[in-house]
């Protein structure tokens, strides 16, 4: 027997993290039990309304991330339960992996790559990065983040968001239709959910346009993947970065297969000095609970 409150494991950790946790909790992966308190889960992980009541003793969620769509807070609120995330320490790490992709799919890094190891040299121009209208849908910490390192490579940078920014100096557009048909490169750094879903279809692609460039390192639900799929098919736009997808892992294999399309398995906050401040900030966030102090940076 144990007294270490029983805890539920629900996303991938690193092997530290998880001897961390051992040394404050019963940990269980693969399933909670009835008597779980603590969760901790992922930016992506889904913890509806009758997985809540399902687990009458959970005290706190702690989300290793910053995405929240996938928890009912409102369930969580109806009974107490705190939700935390780790916002800040992963906002520069994503907002650099937006870059690297805009770069990559105009410079075709990924593509010219895999030409020269196959022995090949001979390959097409990229395009310019430099001088492009740059569009950013979002304007959050991470928004602003892109948008301070996009400014450099933009004739004009443009962005938007719930409200105009009076504060900043970038052209705020209403809707993300006029932001594509204003931009060349269309970035997309907005929380996932019911308001965000597919946000990104056939109608913006086009507003795009065949020189356009989408990037995505916000959540795969933003994008119809199949209006995508058809519109860089047809050359309705001239290529795409993506870190995350629809149904991760499960990217389809018409974007596997396209040259003009750079791909990264949801790594937008994955270096070694980011994941460690994620963690640290799960488990200060957990140990706060405990120990009946304030949580560092609580959601609900």
């Amino acid at each position: 027997m144990t007294d270490l409150p029983p805890l539920f494991v629900m996303t991938p950790l690193a092997s530290e993290m998880i001897e961390q946790l051992e040394q404050r909790f019963t940990v269980h992966r693969g399933g909670g039990p009835e008597d779980t308190r603590a969760i901790v889960a992922g930016g992506a992980s889904v913890i509806d309304a009758a997985m809540i009541e399902a687990l009458p003793r959970l005290e706190i969620i702690a989300i290793n991330g910053v995405g929240y769509d996938g928890i009912d807070l409102e369930a969580a609120r109806a009974r107490s339960i705190r939700v935390t995330t780790t916002p800040d320490v992963l906002t520069e790490d994503v907002a650099d992996q937006a870059i690297a992709l805009m770069l990559a799919v105009q410079r075709r890094i990924a593509v010219n790559d895999r030409m020269v190891r196959d022995g090949g040299w001979m390959v097409p121009p990229g395009r310019q990065a430099s001088g492009r209208r740059i569009g950013i849908f979002g304007l959050g910490r991470i928004g602003r983040a892109i948008a301070r390192r996009a400014e450099p490579f933009a004739a004009e940078l443009l962005y938007t968001a719930r409200h105009a920014k009076p504060d900043l100096p970038w052209r705020f557009l209403p809707d993300i239709r006029a932001l594509a048909a204003a931009s060349d490169v269309l970035i997309l750094s907005a929380p996932g959910g019911e308001e965000t879903q597919h946000i990104v279809g056939a109608e913006v692609l086009a507003e795009l346009g065949p020189d356009g460039v989408l990037v995505n390192v916000a959540r795969g639900s933003l994008v119809d993947e199949a209006a995508l799929i058809a519109a860089l098919a047809e050359g309705q736009i001239a290529g795409a970065g993506l870190d995350v997808f629809e149904n991760e892992p499960d990217v389809p294999r018409a974007l596997r297969h396209m040259d003009h399309v750079v791909l990264a398995p949801h790594q937008g906050s994955a270096t070694v000095a980011g994941r460690a401040a994620m963690a640290a900030l799960v488990l200060a966030n957990l140990d706060a609970y405990f120990a009946g102090k304030p949580l560092p940076t609580p959601l609900v």
